[in-house]
């Protein structure tokens, strides 16, 4: 009764399930990326990204204010209102919150319940309310600069497009953008024509030696490129290329070569033979076959491989530390974002969620309009 037509088997429902929750795992960081990334820097130290469409209790932080002080006796009174205070203020744009506890230490800033007054010994007495308002009792005169204070409130889920404005608008961002695609496109299309050639002479034409390259191929897939790296760089100095945009498409070339031409290979190989013998009795020549029919009909794995090369090559790091000149005008946007956002900014986590979102845009597009090509690329081969 398993086998009856249109009724799925167990197994297959158990394999739709798994590929389910694969797929769920594998969107909860995205989503939790993009969330954050919409989330200021406040927000996203205060709680997870699963909390951002409800309200959080954050930290703030002021000092008493001097010009409204006034003496009792041997004490001096600070009055006056939290929400006032212009480093408090920004935070709540729409009007004051509730205050649920406050503090004088940055390690303990909800110490006291709000309402409360706290007594900081030798007279000196702390009480803020919950709707901000405050009385601050010192023993001395303050002078111009008020003593510090700790508030914890809740503030309302917010989301802004700050994040991505700084990103965009960060100086050399543009240039970064344009250095990017400089590298990425050639980078994608010389590995793809010369693997193509190679993957035709490997698969259709016989000589000496093409069973033990086909085997040095497949072997390079395994070699890390960290160990090229050096070496290919100190010939590209000897050679006089050195750390410029050719240096880097040769290396990424090289790197790509070992993937494109297996992965070419075994799509041709599976091409009808007798399409081949046709035209090689009809006088075709090895480079017309290659051109005019190989060629058009390898497109979905020619399609499989340049999503691969491009996503790899657009999102290089390593590679384009070492094969491009560190100034300015020839940083790519991972070395853009890498040295001067998370460089100066490696606590803001909300500029480096957006700016791995603007870096994946183009990679994004490129892949949904050539996806349908993958799968058909990549089991190329596969079955005879």
């Amino acid at each position: 009764m398993d086998n009856i037509v249109g009724k799925k088997t167990g197994l297959a429902v158990a394999a739709n399930l798994t590929v389910a929750i694969l797929v769920v795992l594998w969107l909860i960081p995205t989503i939790g990326l993009l969330v954050s990334s919409f989330r200021d820097r406040d927000a996203i130290s205060a709680t997870g990204w699963w909390r951002a469409p409800f309200s959080t209790e954050q930290t703030f932080r002021g000092r008493g204010d001097t010009e409204t002080v006034t003496q009792d006796g041997a004490l001096f009174i600070l009055t006056g209102n939290v929400f006032d205070d212009p480093e408090v203020a920004p935070s709540f744009p729409d009007g004051p919150a509730t205050i649920s506890a406050f503090g004088t230490r940055g390690n303990n800033p909800g110490e006291y319940t709000a309402g409360t007054t706290a007594d900081l010994g030798d007279g000196e007495a702390l009480l803020i309310n919950a709707d901000g308002t405050y009385r601050y009792a010192l023993p001395e005169d303050p002078g111009s600069r008020g003593p510090r204070y700790y508030i914890q409130a809740k503030t309302p889920p917010k989301f802004t497009l700050s994040n991505y404005e700084t990103v965009i608008t960060a100086g050399g961002m543009g240039q970064a953008f344009i250095n990017t695609l400089t590298v990425t496109i050639p980078a994608t299309i010389i590995p793809i024509l010369m693997a193509a050639f190679a993957a035709y002479a490997l698969a259709w034409m016989d000589f000496a030696g093409r069973s033990w390259i086909i085997a040095a191929i497949i072997g390079l897939l395994v070699v890390p490129l960290q160990l090229a790296l050096v070496p290919m760089l100190q010939l590209h100095n000897q050679v006089g290329i050195g750390q410029s945009f050719l240096g880097i498409w040769l290396a990424h070339s090289a790197f790509g070569q070992p993937l494109a031409v297996y992965l070419l290979r075994n799509y041709m190989i599976g091409l009808p033979r007798d399409i081949i013998e046709s035209a090689r009795v009809d006088g075709g020549t090895d480079f017309q076959i290659f051109m005019k029919i190989v060629l058009p009909l390898s497109f979905p794995a020619l399609a499989a491989f340049a999503i691969f090369q491009f996503l790899w090559t657009w999102n290089d790091l390593l590679v384009a530390k070492v094969f491009l000149p560190s100034g300015e005008a020839t940083k790519v946007m991972t070395v853009k974002i890498a040295d001067d956002l998370l460089g100066s900014r490696g606590g803001d986590w909300g500029i480096l969620a957006s700016a791995a979102f603007v870096s994946i845009a183009v990679p994004l597009l490129v892949f949904f309009s050539l996806q349908r090509y993958l799968v058909r690329g990549l089991l190329a081969g596969s079955v005879k």
